[in-house]
């Protein structure tokens, strides 16, 4: 007669036992797990690689071709749909800032908060505005409307030489 045994792992008072189990998240995960969680967005496989990318590295500027090319390089293989559709997500959730620096093409800032930017044209970066910058006067609002936010872009290219 042939007996088949399949491994069943020991139990004690405090659960299974810890070899059996996968291993923890680590924080980086845990971090977006909970980014994801509190924005009220599902945590995906695809939702995780690209927060790990834009949210564990600090403050950043991408566009959705160099975020996908990061996510290659990581070894996240992701259509550039997939990450266009992400980038959207997270901006509908407020976790980025979609910024459309030359009516072209869109960066995406995990720095939500209002704050202006100079945009090197010719160059395609987007970078802060150091702090200084004040107005002493903005727009009124048309009748009915509020003003949502303020963005401000300084263009600059290089001077001739």
């Amino acid at each position: 007669m042939d007996i088949q045994v399949s491994h069943i792992p020991a139990f004690d008072d405090n659960g299974p036992d810890a070899a059996s189990l996968e291993p923890p998240p680590d924080e980086g995960v845990q971090h977006c797990l909970q980014l994801l969680g509190n924005a009220g967005l599902r945590p995906t496989r695809q939702r995780l690689a690209l927060g790990q990318l834009l949210f564990l590295g600090g403050h950043r500027h991408v566009t959705a071709e160099s975020l996908y090319e990061e996510a290659m390089a990581a070894n996240a293989y992701l259509s550039l749909a997939t990450v266009y559709n992400t980038l959207n997500q997270f901006t509908e959730a407020g976790l980025l800032r979609r910024i459309a620096a030359d009516g072209i093409k869109s960066f995406f800032d995990t720095d939500t908060s209002v704050h202006p930017h100079f945009y090197l044209e010719g160059e395609d970066v987007l970078v802060d505005v150091a702090d200084g910058l004040a107005f002493t006067k903005i727009p009124e609002a048309l009748p009915g409307h509020e003003i949502a936010r303020l963005d401000v872009i300084v263009h600059l290219r290089r001077k001739p030489t």
